[in-house]
C-alpha cells in the first residue's frame, strides 16, 4: 500500500502532537531539576537503531531513570516500540507514560507518587483524585511492560505502569493485573488478546492469505490518512457502515444486511432484524433510503418548531484544545432595542491560557446580558442560539469558575440559570431531532443545504486550530494579523450560518425538503 493515495495529514492531530511533544519536554525538564544526573537521556533524533541500543546499554548499566527510552525489539513476539520513562524498581524496569490529557478526575482513591520520586512502591492512596479510565493509556504501558519482559529488563512481581498526565505533577499508577477491564480482565490480558488478534490480521495480509479484516467506517475514519482507501472500497460495496457506524454496523451485517440497499428495502416499521444502539432502527433504514438518493437531509415530522423571538443573537465560541476560550462571536437581529444589529466579536490575542482571556469573557457576557435585559424591559423576547451547546456551555461554566471573583465575571449559578433557561437554544439538538441527516450533522454539512457559503474555502475547527497559532504566534514567529483577520472572519460566518440555518428551518423552503414517511 505505499504508493495507494493518502488524505493530508490532520492539521488538528498534528498539534496535538506538537503541543504533546512540549508537555513532554517540560515534564522531562522538571524531572531532570529533581532528579539530576540520575536521568539518562536517549537522543530523539537519533537513528532508531542506535536509541535501541542506547536503551539496552543505559538498563544494563543499571541507570535510574531513563527518558525517551527505545526498547529492545522482541523477535519472536513481533513487538517493538518505545516509553517516555523508565524507573528502576528493584531488579528492573516499570514503564512511566507522559500525555497531554487528564489522567484523573476529582475524588480520591487513585494511587500516585510525586514526580520527584516516580516509583510504584512510593505510591500513595490519593485523597483528592480518582483515576480517569484511559484504556489507550493501560495498553500502551502493557505494550511497554511485555516488551521489558521480552528483553529480561521488567522489574520483578506484579505488572504496574506509570502516566503523568497535563498538570504533570504526578505520576498515577495502574495495576496492570488488575480485573478492572470489562468481564473482569485486566488490562494484560486485554493487550494480549488484541495484540494476537492484530498480528494474525497482518501475517494474513502479508501472505495473501484469506483477509481477516475488512474496512468499516467509524468515527476516527475522517482523521485517518487511510480513509480515501476505504472510502473507495465501502462505496464499491455500498457498505452498510455508510449509513450506521461501529457496532451498528456490524450488527448488521451478522443479521446478514451487508449493504445500504439492504437496509433500505426493510420496513422501518417492522421488527428490527437486529437492535441497533446508535440510532432508532426506523432512522437507520430511513437514512439507507435517503443515502441512496443523495438527500443530505430529509424532514422528520411534516412541519418544523423552531424557537424564535424578538430579539435573537447566534453565539459561537473558538477555543484553542483545552487551554481556553479566545473568542465569543455574536450575531445580532430582530428588533431594535438601541444596539447596532450585525456581527461583534469579543476576543483575547494573548496566547492561552492567559488573564486577558477573563476580560474578553467578561466583556461578551456583560454585553449579552445587557441585550437579554433590554429585550426584556421593552417587553420584547429574546433567545440566544448557539450550534450544538456542549462546547460553548463547557466555555461560559469553566470561564466563570477559572476567573470567579474578577470583575465582570459571572457565578457559576448565573451561568446555570442562562444555559437552562428558554432564552439558550442549541440549534444542533433540533437539528438532531426533527431532521435526518444521511451525511452528518455538522454545520458545515448543514448550513449549506440552507443556501450558506463561507468565504473562506478552508473554513473548519481544524484548520483554524493552525490559524490561531499563527495569530498569536505560539510557535516563536511574531503574531500575524492577517490569521487574527482570517479567525474573526470565520467566526462570524458560523453565527451568520446558524442564523441562516434558522431563517431557512422557519421558511417556506421546508415544504419542498423531502419527509422521511414519503421515503
Amino acid at each position: 500500500m505505499r504508493d495507494a493515495p493518502k488524505a493530508a495529514p490532520d492539521p488538528t492531530g498534528q498539534l496535538r502532537k506538537a503541543d504533546a511533544t512540549e508537555h513532554r519536554r517540560s515534564v522531562a525538564a522538571a524531572l531532570a531539576r529533581v532528579v539530576g544526573s540520575e536521568l539518562v537521556e536517549i537522543p530523539a533524533d537519533a537513528p532508531t537503531a542506535d536509541r535501541e541500543r542506547g536503551t539496552a546499554s543505559a538498563m544494563a548499566a543499571g541507570a535510574r531513570y531513563i527518558w525517551g527510552a527505545a526498547l529492545p525489539r522482541d523477535p519472536r513476539g513481533g513487538r517493538r516500540g518505545g516509553i517516555d520513562l523508565l524507573v528502576k524498581d528493584a531488579d528492573g524496569y516499570v514503564p512511566v507514560l507522559v500525555v497531554r490529557h487528564k489522567v484523573t478526575d476529582p475524588g480520591s482513591g487513585a494511587r500516585t507518587s510525586p514526580l520527584a520520586d516516580p516509583l510504584p512502591g512510593g505510591a500513595r492512596v490519593d485523597p483528592l483524585r480518582k483515576v480517569r479510565p484511559q484504556p489507550r493509556d493501560q495498553l500502551r504501558l502493557a505494550h511497554a511492560r511485555r516488551q521489558l519482559q521480552a528483553a529480561g529488563h521488567a522489574a520483578p512481581g506484579r505488572s504496574y505502569g506509570g502516566v503523568v498526565g497535563m498538570d504533570g505533577d504526578v505520576v498515577v499508577w495502574h495495576d496492570l493485573e488488575a480485573p478492572t477491564w470489562p468481564g473482569g480482565r485486566s488490562a494484560l490480558a486485554e493487550y494480549d488478546s488484541r495484540f494476537s488478534d492484530r498480528l494474525a490480521v497482518a501475517t494474513a495480509a502479508a501472505t495473501g492469505a484469506e483477509p481477516l479484516a475488512r474496512a468499516s467506517r467509524i468515527v476516527e475514519c475522517r482523521s485517518c490518512p487511510w480513509w480515501p482507501v476505504c472510502e473507495a472500497d465501502l462505496r464499491s460495496a455500498r457498505d452498510v457502515s455508510l449509513v450506521v457506524r461501529g457496532e451498528d454496523a456490524a450488527a448488521l451485517r451478522k443479521a446478514g444486511v451487508s449493504t445500504v440497499d439492504e437496509l433500505a428495502r426493510l420496513e422501518p416499521h417492522a421488527e428490527p432484524v437486529t437492535p441497533l444502539v446508535g440510532m432508532p432502527y426506523a432512522d437507520a433504514v430511513v437514512l439507507a433510503r435517503a443515502w441512496l438518493r443523495d438527500l443530505t437531509v430529509v424532514r422528520r415530522m411534516p412541519s418544523l418548531d423552531v424557537p424564535r423571538a424578538d430579539v435573537e443573537v447566534d453565539v459561537d465560541m473558538e477555543s484553542f484544545g483545552d487551554l481556553g476560550a479566545y473568542m465569543w462571536g455574536s450575531w445580532l437581529s430582530g428588533a431594535d432595542i438601541g444596539e447596532e444589529p450585525g456581527y461583534r466579536a469579543f476576543a483575547t490575542w494573548d496566547p492561552l491560557p492567559c488573564d486577558d482571556e477573563a476580560r474578553s469573557f467578561a466583556e461578551f457576557w456583560g454585553w449579552l446580558t445587557g441585550v437579554r435585559a433590554r429585550a426584556r424591559a421593552r417587553g420584547l423576547s429574546f433567545r440566544a442560539y448557539c450550534y450544538n451547546e456542549l462546547a460553548e456551555n463547557r466555555w461560559l461554566l469553566g470561564s466563570a469558575e477559572r476567573f470567579k471573583g474578577r470583575p465582570g465575571i459571572p457565578t457559576a449559578a448565573q451561568v446555570r440559570e442562562f444555559i437552562s433557561s428558554d432564552s439558550w437554544v442549541d440549534l444542533f439538538g433540533i437539528v438532531q431531532e426533527q431532521f435526518l441527516c444521511a451525511h452528518g450533522k455538522g454545520l458545515k454539512t448543514i448550513a449549506p443545504v440552507a443556501g450558506f457559503a463561507w468565504r473562506d474555502p478552508e473554513a473548519g475547527g481544524e484548520n483554524s486550530m493552525r490559524w490561531y497559532r499563527d495569530a498569536v504566534g505560539m510557535d516563536g514567529a511574531p503574531p500575524d494579523p492577517a490569521q487574527r483577520r482570517r479567525l474573526l472572519e470565520y467566526n462570524e460566518d458560523d453565527v451568520r450560518a446558524t442564523h441562516a440555518l434558522r431563517e431557512w428551518m422557519t421558511s417556506d423552503a421546508m415544504a419542498g425538503l423531502p419527509f422521511a414517511g414519503d421515503l
